[in-house]
């Protein structure tokens, strides 16, 4: 058995998503990172016999590799907090998606032809992670309609991509959150690593903190292989 890191460094400044107000102001939201109490400051408080270091991390939840819940799109939806372990930790399969152009569309034929898809975590590797932190990774390929809509009848349990977003950001009405939240199909975002997963069976992890009355969570997103 062996473990694969799927998750992008969470780091101070590090990619997030953009809100462009209708007067066309940008804002870009990210993680910021810093001392809460220092081990200098800490120090005083034990005697000067040992020191700690506190960390301060504010973000909003839709950053890094991260987890959608139902109730990212609905508001009646489970939350992060409501989910079970055992929904979160599922085989996986990786789907080669590379070679697409930015905002290049991907149709049902990239699907496998052999195997069960239902309940299973399916990871779309469009080798997109290669551009993270880079502007190219905000121009980026995404699910066919068509696509979306044969992965909700196969009753998979979870869909990843190593892009910034599983909806064409230009595409308000979002068909892939839209169809897959509310079949309770959960969405992993900015996954990286997916190379070192074809032709292998693995389980994927993607467990966040049990947080409640939250949309989104970063998470730690690993692959089991065995």
């Amino acid at each position: 058995m062996s473990f694969v890191d799927l998750t992008h460094p969470f780091a101070d400044g590090m990619p997030g998503f953009r809100i462009e107000a209708e007067d066309g102001t940008v804002t870009e939201y990210t993680a910021e990172i810093r001392p809460f109490l220092t081990h200098e400051e800490s120090e005083s408080y034990y005697d000067g016999e040992s020191a700690f270091e506190v960390t301060e991390i504010t973000f909003q939840t839709s950053v890094g590799t991260y987890l959608d819940s139902p109730y990212h799109r609905y508001p009646t939806g489970r939350d992060i907090g409501d989910l079970d372990i055992a929904e979160l930790v599922l085989p996986g399969v990786v789907v080669d998606a590379r070679g697409l152009e930015p905002y290049g569309e991907l149709g049902v034929d990239a699907l496998p032809t052999d195997g069960d898809l239902a309940n299973r975590a399916v990871l779309f590797n469009f080798g997109w992670d290669d551009h993270w932190g880079t502007e190219q990774y905000r121009s980026y390929p995404y699910l066919a309609d068509a696509l979306i809509d044969r992965l909700v009848d196969e009753d998979v349990g979870l869909v990843g991509v190593d892009t910034i977003n599983v909806d064409d950001h230009r595409n308000p009405s979002r068909p892939a959150h839209t169809r897959f939240l509310d079949e309770e199909t959960f969405i992993v975002e900015n996954l990286t690593g997916l190379d070192a997963l074809y032709r292998e069976s693995f389980r994927f992890f993607a467990v966040p903190i049990k947080a409640q009355q939250t949309a989104a969570m970063p998470i730690r997103a690993f692959a089991e292989v065995r």
